[in-house]
């Protein structure tokens, strides 16, 4: 029986296969280096931009004014349209037919709507509501109705429906087996919701609302169309009287980067946080070794 016993293969001896030489992807991006480094030489060549005026109005008191409002805009802006987003993605979710039109015709209208037109009809809705009131009290629409007022309503009611869809999204995607599960132990809905579905949901929610935050950050921009001191607005301001107009551009770019840098770095290890202990979030892997989720240029 020894004629027919075969001998053990040592897999040492097997040639290994080195990664090929990718030319696709060196050519393209030697052409990407190529066009970076001409557009930066063109633009750092030009005689029409005073870069050393750059870095003095970084820190001039009126764009760190506009700096502040923004961040405040923004953030009043999410925590308000947060909230406003739970609510209606509670209606959404709910069983009540009443509540789910009211959820979805909000939706379908504060989405729909061009951010720019809600900003210019919030900023003048005293055109066909000139005052409110009740009684011998009354109040002008353009006392109360403020450009920063306007600005915050356009941003908080439109962020509101998106962080709706994004909110409903995630509590639906929990398995609806969680649910029973949690009202055969005797849990009631609430406890089922706070305990069991929440901490799963928001796993799924945090992801985009940081995505959001960080473009409601850009969005507020939009503001300084009706005069809202934000930074764009102060930069503008400053250009208006000393011609520098590339110059602010810069220094307004130069700070919205610099926030919306911390605030991806923040998102990063927020996401990282809800990650359950034990479980690594891996890049999933081919057999040679490549990250799966790339698409490659030969």
């Amino acid at each position: 029986m020894a004629l027919f016993q075969a001998s053990p293969i040592s897999l040492s001896l097997a040639p290994s296969v080195g990664r090929p030489m990718r030319w696709g992807q060196i050519a393209t991006g030697a052409i990407a280096i190529s066009a970076l480094a001409f557009f930066a030489l063109v633009v750092g060549q030009s005689q029409s931009i005073q870069w050393s005026e750059i870095p003095r109005y970084l820190v001039d008191p009126s764009i760190l004014r506009g700096v502040l409002l923004t961040l405040e805009l923004t953030a009043g802006a999410m925590v308000f349209g947060i909230v406003l987003g739970c609510l209606l993605a509670l209606m959404a979710t709910s069983q009540n037919l009443v509540l789910k039109v009211i959820a979805a015709g909000f939706v379908w209208w504060f989405r729909g709507v061009p951010l720019i037109v809600q900003i210019f009809f919030w900023f003048n809705i005293a055109l066909f509501i000139p005052q409110v009131g009740m009684g011998s009290f009354t109040i002008s629409i353009n006392d109360l109705v403020t450009p920063a007022l306007a600005g915050f309503l356009a941003l908080g009611l439109h962020e509101a429906a998106n962080m709706s869809e994004i909110i409903r999204g995630g509590l639906i995607a929990v398995d609806r087996g969680q649910r029973e599960a949690a009202t055969a132990l005797g849990l009631k809905k609430t406890q089922t919701f706070l305990t069991v579905i929440m901490p799963q949901a928001t796993r799924i929610i945090v992801p985009p609302t940081g995505n959001q935050a960080i473009g409601m950050l850009k969005a507020s921009a939009i503001v300084s169309v009706i005069g809202m001191q934000d930074l764009l607005t102060q930069a503008q301001a400053i250009y208006a009287r000393n011609f520098l107009v590339i110059e602010l551009l810069f220094v307004a770019s130069i700070w919205y980067l610099a926030i919306t840098s911390v605030a991806s770095i923040g998102q990063h290890y927020l996401e990282k946080s809800l990650v359950p202990k034990g479980r690594t979030a891996e890049k999933p892997r081919a057999a040679d070794g490549r990250d799966r989720r790339s698409f490659d240029v030969n």
